[in-house]
């Protein structure tokens, strides 16, 4: 397990855009989520749910679980 320390200027600057912040929402209130559920619940292409979450894994913000395709 790694344990991520973020620079909360880092932090808040990775949530001030509204999609991130509406995933974050969502996995906060409903746990893990793949990225189909998140491309559905937010009418999003898959190609940019991925580049945001890309964005939060980097930035410290969620852990990644692959499982399947």
């Amino acid at each position: 397990m790694h344990i991520y320390l973020i620079d909360q200027v880092d932090f808040f600057k990775c949530l001030a855009d509204q999609t991130r912040l509406d995933i974050l929402m969502l996995i906060v209130k409903q746990s893990e989520r793949c990225v189909c559920d998140l491309t559905a619940s937010l009418d999003l292409s898959q190609p940019k749910i991925s580049r945001h979450l890309a964005l939060l894994r980097t930035s410290g913000v969620l852990q990644d679980r692959r499982q399947g395709q």
